[in-house]
């Protein structure tokens, strides 16, 4: 008798065991990836915090800048307070004493010496520190103030309408001289406080007539004015 002739499987099982042997596959790729991985250890892996700058003992470095802007308005950028790990040694050196007004000499700056009519004058602060030390001082609009004369008569102040005065520390080192970046303009016009934003105030006489500017910056003032004539 003649042995009867074997089936061949159908699809169906061929699919089964493709199956059984990818799930195998995946089973052994699991098992490995858990022995190198170890994701419970994850816990004992989390970074320790770093020290808060708010906490006590962290301090604020002071501002220092060897270019100061006098009439600028914005207040100089505060540095950020430094960690407990970057703070400065017990033996580092002391901060920086204010300027005395001894050792600051300060000059009224004129653009012109003479204006013709319809040109309006700019005044700068010229600051010099005389000393054979580096010193701080407050140049900010807070300390300014730009005076204009004719004889015992005061036609102008800068004071008289400034608004949103600031402070600003500069470092000024020994034997520095700074100048304002920016200058005041003067509209020849009468001030006071109380014709601020009025479009009336009375104009200065001119046809050659001779003013002086004073400033004073810081708690320190000029020593001599800057004579210049209107036209």
């Amino acid at each position: 008798m003649s042995t009867p002739p074997r089936r061949k499987p159908s699809p169906a099982v061929y699919r089964r065991r493709r199956l059984v042997l990818l799930l195998a596959v995946v089973a052994v790729i699991a098992v490995v990836w858990l022995l190198i991985a170890q994701p419970w250890r994850g816990g004992a892996d989390t970074a320790a915090p770093t020290p808060d700058a708010s906490t006590p003992g962290a301090s604020t470095a002071p501002p220092a800048t060897t270019d100061p802007t006098p009439t600028d308005a914005t207040p100089a950028a505060e540095s950020p307070a430094p960690t407990e790990a970057s703070a400065p040694a017990p033996s580092a050196s002391p901060a920086l004493a204010a300027c005395a007004a001894k050792d600051v000499r300060v000059e009224a700056l004129t653009d012109q010496n003479t204006y013709a009519a319809g040109v309006d004058p700019q005044f700068s602060i010229r600051l010099t520190n005389t000393s054979g030390s580096d010193c701080t001082m407050n140049v900010g609009t807070a300390t300014q103030s730009f005076t204009v004369t004719s004889g015992t008569d005061v036609y102008w102040r800068s004071t008289d309408c400034q608004t949103a005065p600031s402070d600003q520390y500069v470092t000024l080192a020994a034997g520095q001289t700074v100048t304002s970046a920016t200058p005041i303009t003067w509209d020849r016009t009468r001030s006071s406080v109380d014709t601020c934003g009025s479009g009336n105030r009375p104009a200065a006489p001119a046809g050659g007539a001779s003013y002086h500017l004073a400033v004073a910056i810081g708690g320190v003032s000029s020593a001599q004015t800057a004579q210049f004539l209107l036209y």
